[in-house]
């Protein structure tokens, strides 16, 4: 398509209540539009240039045996209250909303609890394992403060990759995959050269866990290097709890700010799901 053909219009401004330089460059380029606080819609190139992101992702999970799926958007709470996921006490960015029954929903902000009743109607034996399943979806997080435009919203498009593996060595085998292709993907992206593997708390299931973190001006976060070791640890992270980890009696040393792999489409989803 020509440019001369688009219906957007690049604008010298962006909203004047918006913050963030991403958003800032992207409605002005006419990629996107701000409709609220957190939330985007993606015009002609931003749509192009998404796609284009996703077919990247897409060719990587399928190298490593992934299939793709698509899970609703509505969420039953029957699945989640077995976690205690659906309390509020729990999980405070739920989107919830009711049926005109009366039926409490949500708007899905993950997939674990909904997939993994999926899987138990199709793996019958472990003959069935491993498998890999992951999505292109739209995710829905109340957050009290949306901010970082694009890169941390209410409404977004998230890749999730989940794997169900016959034992911890299975499931190690894959996440090593898994990571690989994650990294793959930023190279050819063009940011790989600036994206790091840092070590974090591992959230709802885990005690530890990965982030890809990539160099930014307007970054949030501060990791820590070893460079010999090639071992980092994002700033919330307790760094007395790394060393003690990792074993090692050295100074951890500040590196660069960081963005959030919030480029978070590609980054860290994949949680052992053992079924008994």
């Amino acid at each position: 398509m020509k440019q001369s053909h688009l219906f957007t219009r690049t604008r010298r401004e962006a909203p004047k209540d918006e913050v963030s330089k991403n958003a800032d460059l992207l409605i002005r380029a006419g990629f996107i539009s701000k409709d609220m606080a957190g939330v985007y819609s993606f015009l002609p190139l931003g749509l192009r240039t998404l796609n284009k992101i996703v077919n990247v992702i897409r060719e990587e999970m399928n190298s490593i045996g992934g299939q793709e799926l698509q899970l609703t958007a509505l969420q039953d709470k029957k699945a989640w209250e077995t976690t205690d996921r659906w309390d509020d006490r729990n999980v405070d960015i739920w989107f919830k909303t009711h049926l005109k029954n009366d039926t409490e929903l949500g708007l899905g902000f993950t997939h674990e609890e909904p997939l993994t009743v999926l899987m138990r109607e199709h793996i019958r034996s472990f003959r069935d394992l491993p498998v890999l399943a992951y999505q292109f979806q739209t995710k829905f997080r109340n957050e009290a403060r949306a901010k970082s435009g694009i890169l941390r919203g209410r409404e977004f498009l998230m890749k999730d990759l989940y794997s169900f593996s016959i034992d911890e060595a299975e499931h190690m085998k894959i996440y090593e995959n898994a990571k690989q292709a994650y990294r793959r993907i930023f190279d050819r992206l063009g940011i790989g050269g600036e994206t790091y593997v840092t070590f974090a708390s591992g959230g709802s299931f885990a005690k530890y866990s990965h982030e890809f973190q990539t160099l930014s001006e307007a970054g949030e976060d501060v990791i820590y290097v070893h460079e010999e070791s090639a071992l980092r640890s994002i700033k919330k992270y307790s760094m007395t709890k790394c060393l003690q980890i990792w074993g090692l009696l050295v100074k951890i040393f500040r590196k660069k700010r960081l963005s959030k792999s919030e480029i978070s489409l590609v980054s860290v989803r994949d949680f052992l799901m053992h079924l008994v």
